[in-house]
């Protein structure tokens, strides 16, 4: 008699079975979030004229600028995607992994450093690996960048700009990727039973240095951070700061608008030492965008005036007043504070986890590891592949938590009296960034963070007619 495909697999020796489940688990994701794909692309494709309930807030030409922004973007997406999917899977197929690890080790060797020194291998692996992982996704960063970003309006950058950006990102995360980690493999090594426990605090020590540290001494090597200069705006800010008390000390405007004509703010600091940074292209009085170059300035100027043709970017100081309003109802109504707590209880979990599944030879004989368990390939098996089902479940819980948050940001700033102006701005900086307010139902549950434009405008309605 045939046997059956469930008596063969429970035939199959543990370690075929985990290798198996993890590859048809990765294709299942990927296959899921293709079809979502696919369901928002058709919306894209057949929404073609304004809905009814967006005539008031949306122009047909913006409309059909963001419609056909957000179809490349998808495009895109899709061709990306099946690309990292693939050689994923060929990666594991072809022993990518054991490869590496033992070329790293043959490296190490020429340096001195025999098999005792597993840390300085790992060390030669991850470097190895990032460097892959950089070249191979530097065609789509380019074609992303200089093809869809450039045809759409948004790219400011030039080709020196960008490669000189790309090599910085790149020695900047080693300069910090390495030394955490030999840390974090030695603590592992030296911790005995409880490592889990020291591992984590290390990783939450390290975290909340990393988010002191960014905005004063990482981002400012990538952009250039200017004081916002006195006047109207920076009273207003201070004023609404001191009314909630939030503990300002400094604002600071950032020149966004070389990288990309996309526009943000946030806040960052801990305790009492609170800054609040706004992307020029946020600001209608300081972006770059909206100035005309001088007469008789040089070709880039020229290139970048034609480039610019969204005009007017940027919001009036009372919209930016009322989107600041939205990010300091993050603050008061204790948002950050939950999503740090969510995630070191989720990075402890995971430590314990890893604790309790790093002595099972079989998780690395399933991938190519016969005679050796090296700790940091543990790490990577354990927490990129054994645990993608749960990272899964918990990303979309996060999801589903963040929108939530938006919403109750946004009733913040109507509470705060910025309603109206809080509904104008949400309407500029979708049209500045070409959000296209039409989504599919499964994809805008499954991906957006943020509520679609019109649950958000509808939600401020009530205030703003009041």
């Amino acid at each position: 008699a045939m046997a059956l495909p469930g008596e063969l697999w429970v035939e199959l020796p543990a370690e075929r079975r985990i290798f198996c489940s993890v590859l048809l688990f990765s294709w299942a994701v990927y296959l899921w979030e293709a079809f979502l794909a696919h369901r928002q692309r058709r919306v894209y494709r057949t929404t073609t004229h304004v809905p009814q309930e967006l005539g008031q807030i949306m122009d047909s030409e913006t409309f059909e600028k963001s419609r056909l922004y957000q179809l490349d973007k998808s495009t895109f997406s899709f061709w990306s995607g099946l690309y990292s999917e693939v050689e994923g899977t060929m990666i594991l197929l072809c022993g990518g992994i054991p490869f590496l690890w033992k070329l790293s080790g043959q490296i190490s060797g020429r340096a001195g450093f025999g098999q005792e020194y597993e840390i300085v291998q790992s060390l030669v692996f991850l470097l190895l690996a990032t460097l892959f992982s950089a070249v191979t996704g530097l065609p789509w960063s380019l074609y992303n960048t200089f093809v869809i970003e450039e045809k759409h309006g948004f790219n400011q950058q030039t080709l020196g700009f960008f490669f000189k950006d790309t090599v910085k990102k790149f020695v900047v995360t080693q300069c910090i990727l390495l030394p955490v980690t030999s840390l974090l493999l030695y603590i592992i090594k030296i911790g005995g039973d409880y490592f889990f426990i020291y591992a984590w605090l290390f990783t939450l020590v390290v975290s909340l240095v990393l988010v002191t540290i960014y905005a004063d001494y990482i981002a400012p090597l990538f952009d250039k951070f200017i004081p916002l200069p006195e006047g109207e705006l920076k009273q207003q800010i201070e004023t609404m700061a001191k009314n909630i008390d939030f503990p300002l000390t400094k604002v600071y405007v950032v020149e966004g608008s070389k990288r990309s004509s996309h526009s943000n703010a946030y806040f960052y600091g801990f305790f009492k030492n609170k800054r609040i940074v706004l992307f020029d292209t946020l600001l209608e009085d300081y972006s770059a965008l909206n100035k005309e170059p001088a007469e008789g300035e040089d070709g880039e100027n020229e290139e970048t005036k034609s480039k610019t043709k969204n005009k007017k970017q940027g919001c009036k100081n009372e919209e930016v007043l009322a989107v600041l309003g939205h990010e300091l109802g993050h603050w008061k109504l204790g948002h950050t504070v939950k999503n740090i707590i969510i995630s070191q209880m989720n990075s402890f979990l995971c430590f314990f986890l890893f604790a309790v599944l790093i002595g099972r030879k079989e998780l690395f004989t399933a991938f190519g590891f016969h005679d050796t368990q090296p700790t940091l390939i543990g790490l990577m098996i354990i927490f990129q592949f054994i645990f993608s089902p749960y990272n899964e479940v918990l990303s979309f819980c996060l999801t589903v938590l963040s929108r939530r948050f938006e919403f109750q940001a946004d009733a913040f700033a109507k509470e705060l009296g910025k309603a109206k102006d809080l509904y104008s701005a949400l309407i500029k900086l979708n049209k500045d960034n070409l959000g296209f307010p039409v989504s599919d139902w499964i994809f805008s549950m499954w991906h957006y963070s943020h509520p679609p434009l019109l649950e958000r405008l509808q939600a401020l309605k009530g205030a703003k007619q009041e």
